[in-house]
């Protein structure tokens, strides 16, 4: 392996592991809708504006992101992304 695929595979890494996180949060929502509905006890209606919130968030975010994103910079973009997932947790 060369230097410049070396200092590509871990950035790629990386961004697969990321995906793998993301998925599995968004799998998990789906999973954990019913016991949110019997907790909280919710109708089908409002536990499923759960999984409504989650997605329309992803349309909704696009453009004020993007904007973000051309300001800090890709890796930053993604840094900064990270630690509001983590303090949103």
């Amino acid at each position: 392996m060369d230097t410049q695929q070396q200092n590509n595979l871990y950035p790629m890494i990386l961004i697969g592991i990321l995906f793998f996180i993301f998925g599995f949060v968004t799998w998990l929502n789906g999973i954990l809708i019913p016991f949110l509905g019997m907790s909280c006890e919710l109708t089908n209606f409002e536990a499923y504006l759960v999984t409504f919130a989650f997605y329309i968030s992803y349309f909704v975010m696009a453009l004020p992101s993007s904007y973000i994103l051309k300001k800090t910079g890709l890796k930053n973009g993604i840094m900064y992304g990270l630690y509001i997932m983590a303090a949103g947790s």
